[in-house]
């Protein structure tokens, strides 16, 4: 099982970043031993004094497959759900500034929150789905698929030219705008089209 993550696919957060807007999808992944499910609490690691939350639309991959073709993408993922991808800021600055790779900041323990699974048919556009996060009952984060860069078809499409996706595979499609900091003592909650996905602590 591969968790696939997507950076810089919604333009505001890329320039609230200071980061370009990418032209190809930018991803990279996180092992098994990131994911952090059934409302269990996130604790803040002592390696990091600026972790921060990322909401994200995330799907299941049901069917093996390699170099898809976009307009068949759709038939090779049957379940959405919400997700976190929880980052080291420093940890990544630090990298980035030194040119190096930043799998501390994304792959640590715990840092890919996954909520319950909900079959896709369950909703009427896939590239019209809307989100949120609450933390201690403020908005934080909101989000709609449409406002994407790169449609999720057009993800299992591009990533496919490079690995063959697995049944069972996790593919994290990318955060909005909005993305901040988490402290000791915070609630999070998750919201897919005002469903209570998630509601955790951070210890």
């Amino acid at each position: 099982m591969k968790i696939i993550c997507i950076g810089r696919n919604y333009v505001m957060h890329a320039k609230e970043l200071g980061n370009e807007v990418p032209f190809s999808p930018v991803f990279f992944m996180k092992p098994d031993t990131s994911l952090l499910v059934k409302n269990r609490p996130f604790y803040y690691p002592e390696f990091s004094k600026e972790i921060q939350y990322e909401t994200e639309l995330v799907v299941h991959i049901n069917k093996v497959g390699k170099n898809i073709e976009e307009k068949f993408a759709h038939t090779y993922y049957d379940k959405v759900t919400l997700g976190i991808d929880f980052t080291a800021r420093d940890i990544q600055r630090e990298a980035k500034v030194k040119g190096l790779p930043w799998e501390k900041a994304k792959a640590f323990d715990n840092s890919a929150v996954l909520a319950k699974w909900v079959a896709k048919e369950n909703f009427k556009d896939i590239q019209d789905i809307s989100f949120y996060l609450d933390i201690n009952g403020k908005r934080v984060q909101n989000g709609n698929s449409g406002m994407m860069t790169f449609s999720i078809d057009y993800l299992i499409s591009y990533i496919s030219k490079y690995m063959t996706l697995k049944i069972g595979d996790i593919l994290y499609t990318g955060t909005p705008a909005g993305v901040g900091d988490v402290a000791v003592g915070d609630q999070l909650q998750g919201y897919l089209e005002d469903e209570k996905m998630f509601d955790f602590k951070v210890k």
